[in-house]
């Protein structure tokens, strides 16, 4: 036989050739719950799935026409890897229109998503050692960015009575030498809780107070806010160099699969991003950012056609959680999710006699014996919780809430 026949030993640890990295990086929950929703479909099971954080709409004709218009134009090589010129050109003027901001199209780095760009902002600014305070609840992905970076998360829970939201007292009590960076979104994802003007300002005072430390706001749920008024960090001129600015095209325009969104920050800060982003994807997709330019182009009309839908569902959710005893569930302000306090079912026995013993078990639960799908409080830093999207038909709204409540009755 020769050496080149045989066969290699297998390895006692199939993993033990992974980084260290990948091996300690949990899994997208929202992702993960998916995945399992699919499966069961799969077998035929009639799944209501509120477990993704997509807009359920098209992306708007004159959107998808502009994409189009860019393929038969030979909008199909390589793109500056910061993004075209008048692509930010528009973001820019966007900032200034929408939010009073004033930026340069060097300022803006155009990604593939805005989790693109917060992970950008994130591995441009932290060292290892660095302490990252994150708001909490907050999206899956922030805490595992901030890992993948060795930095170190610091989430700080804001209460059920104040909508989830942290105060500028308990952001400046979780400030140590070590702190680098505060992440946080508004409207935000998963509680749809929105920092108001007041709120904000006094954030702002306290990051005054360390021009060292830096904040990255998550506002890629911008448009879907039904306060009437959405509030930029940035707005607040002591600290607008100290605040880079993440949006995107996902959720106003109902643009999930295409891929763009971008950031604003000082100079030497989006130099750094570009930099990175070089090395990595070089610039994102021609298509899709002659797309986004047309939306931004467009306005905010076909947006705000999405948000009257988006407040109308939310009004139906709640009216049907008010029917389910053991929810305590905050009126969210913004995105499309409601985030109720589950925790008056812990510790309860199913029909199979296994125990509810957290939000994990009773997401598991409510897939199984409802066929809802939803996500799990402890991965958005909140256990006591459960994120259901409302970016669904209210048809399907009824159908879930009707089964989910069936199958809480059940539990004793």
């Amino acid at each position: 036989m020769t050496p080149s026949s045989v066969a290699p030993a297998p390895m006692a640890d199939p993993t033990a050739y992974l980084s260290d990295r990948v091996l300690h990086m949990q899994e997208s929950a929202t992702i993960a719950m998916a995945k399992k929703s699919r499966e069961l479909a799969a077998k035929g099971v009639d799944v209501v799935n509120l477990s993704f954080g997509e807009p359920d709409f098209q992306t708007p004709q004159y959107i998808k026409d502009a994409a189009k218009q860019a393929l038969d134009e030979g909008f199909t090589f390589y793109t500056p890897v910061p993004g075209y010129l008048d692509l930010r050109q528009a973001i820019c003027d966007k900032f200034q229109r929408d939010n009073n901001l004033s930026y340069k199209p060097t300022e803006i780095v155009v990604s593939t998503g805005a989790k693109q760009s917060l992970t950008n902002a994130v591995l441009a600014l932290v060292n290892p050692g660095d302490e990252v305070i994150i708001f909490s609840p907050y999206w899956v992905s922030y805490a595992a960015i901030v890992e993948l970076a060795d930095g170190v998360p610091v989430p700080i829970m804001g209460s059920l009575d104040n909508d989830y939201k942290v105060t500028a007292a308990e952001f400046a009590a979780a400030i140590t030498p070590r702190t680098k960076l505060v992440m946080y979104s508004s409207p935000c994802n998963p509680t749809g809780a929105v920092f108001s003007r007041a709120e904000l300002s006094a954030i702002a005072d306290v990051l005054a107070q360390h021009p060292h430390i830096f904040a990255l706001a998550d506002e890629i749920y911008e448009y879907i806010n039904f306060t009437g008024e959405h509030v930029s960090l940035a707005q607040f001129a002591a600290v607008k160099d100290q605040v880079i600015t993440v949006n995107g095209f996902s959720k106003g325009y109902a643009m999930t699969g295409w891929r763009l969104g971008y950031m604003a920050a000082r100079q030497d800060i989006a130099a750094a991003c570009d930099k990175l982003q070089g090395q990595i994807t070089s610039g994102t997709c021609s298509i899709a950012q002659r797309a986004g330019l047309a939306a931004l182009k467009g306005g905010r009309a076909s947006a705000d056609e999405m948000v009257a839908a988006y407040h109308r569902r939310r009004d139906l959710v709640l009216e049907l959680a008010k029917d389910i005893p053991g929810l305590k569930t905050p009126t969210p302000d913004g995105a499309f999710y409601i985030f109720p306090d589950v925790s008056a079912f812990f510790g309860r026995t199913a029909p199979d006699g296994s125990t509810i013993n957290d939000s994990s078990d009773l997401a598991l639960y409510l897939l199984n014996d409802a066929h809802v799908a939803s996500v799990s409080g402890d991965s958005f830093g909140a256990p006591d919780c459960i994120r259901f999207s409302t970016a669904a038909a209210d048809e399907k709204l009824r159908v879930a809430f009707e089964r989910i409540k069936v199958s809480l009755a059940k539990l004793s």
